[in-house]
């Protein structure tokens, strides 16, 4: 009977701490917006400014907010403003490459606004765990840290936003808008390239790739649809040119080997082929976070 007894109020402490946390959570998360109401941050096409009220539940746990071709942009008090500008205007230039003000390819664009994605910028690990137990409308997300990215590519290091921002683009919209060729499972085209490059068909990570695989990521917790998606982003900012610095190769060869635009030319032609053609209307040149800014 003590035993029990012990139990039920150890049970009873704990359920008391969950809830003073919850609530705590809670409340500290409605004075977030108040911290940026004042906001105004930008260039003239990209415009940062304080998450309103009105903004339907987002107002309660973000800060900042802007928008790019309707794709809304969440961030918290702590990113910086320059670093979250310069991850809305990679966003802009990869959907509107040659910077005319028009998105490139309605088709991807009209998948991502119906799938109402968005990107979720945050200061660090801490700060995404955070965010990762937030019930949240819509969670077609991409998240992305502040101390991850560069505003300047490779100095001092990759940029993450060329990344995370691509992988939101291509799997919310290349592979809705183009199910056979860019979805992401077996049998589409962008897959039966993948298995080429990774040396044969693996629903899972195998234990060992083929000597001949030039593809490897090992991550046991990226599914087949998962590989696709790091698949395209490795081929795609390889051919702009992303991955050809200094250092990287050594950083990335465990994973992707072919890190230059030649490399994937002469060893990936199926990918390349696909990356390049005109129809799908991909990035021909790397973003750099100024959008139309000369």
């Amino acid at each position: 009977m003590i035993l029990i007894k012990d139990f039920l109020i150890k049970t009873k402490k704990i359920k008391i701490f969950i809830l003073i946390f919850l609530i705590s959570l809670i409340y500290s998360c409605h004075d977030n917006y108040k911290e940026c109401s004042d906001l105004t941050y930008g260039t003239e096409y990209i415009k940062i400014t304080g998450v309103s009220k009105s903004d339907k539940n987002y107002f309660k746990y973000f800060c900042k907010t802007t928008e790019v071709f309707g794709i809304k942009i969440y961030a918290t008090n702590k990113v910086d403003n320059e670093k979250m500008l310069h991850a809305a205007s990679i966003l802009a230039e990869y959907l509107d490459n040659d910077e005319d003000g028009q998105v490139d390819n309605q088709k991807v664009l009209d998948k991502l606004i119906k799938k109402n994605v968005w990107l979720l910028l945050v200061k660090n690990e801490s700060e995404q765990d955070d965010a990762g137990r937030i019930t949240l409308k819509y969670w077609n997300y991409q998240d992305l840290r502040d101390e991850e990215i560069a505003l300047i590519n490779g100095s001092p290091r990759f940029d993450a936003s060329l990344e995370e921002v691509l992988h939101l683009i291509t799997q919310h919209g290349y592979a809705k808008a183009y199910p056979d060729v860019f979805g992401e499972k077996k049998g589409s085209q962008i897959a039966d390239a993948m298995d080429i490059a990774r040396g044969g068909y693996f629903k899972k990570v195998p234990n060992e790739y083929p000597a001949n695989a030039w593809y490897t990521y090992n991550d046991e917790s990226c599914d087949y649809g998962c590989q696709i998606t790091e698949y395209t982003y490795w081929a795609l900012t390889s051919i702009l040119g992303g991955q050809d610095f200094a250092g990287r190769f050594d950083e990335i060869k465990d994973e992707w080997k072919l890190n230059t635009n030649e490399k994937v030319k002469n060893n990936d032609i199926y990918v390349y082929n696909l990356l390049t053609k005109s129809e799908y209307k991909f990035p021909n040149k790397l973003p750099n976070g100024k959008y139309r800014i000369p």
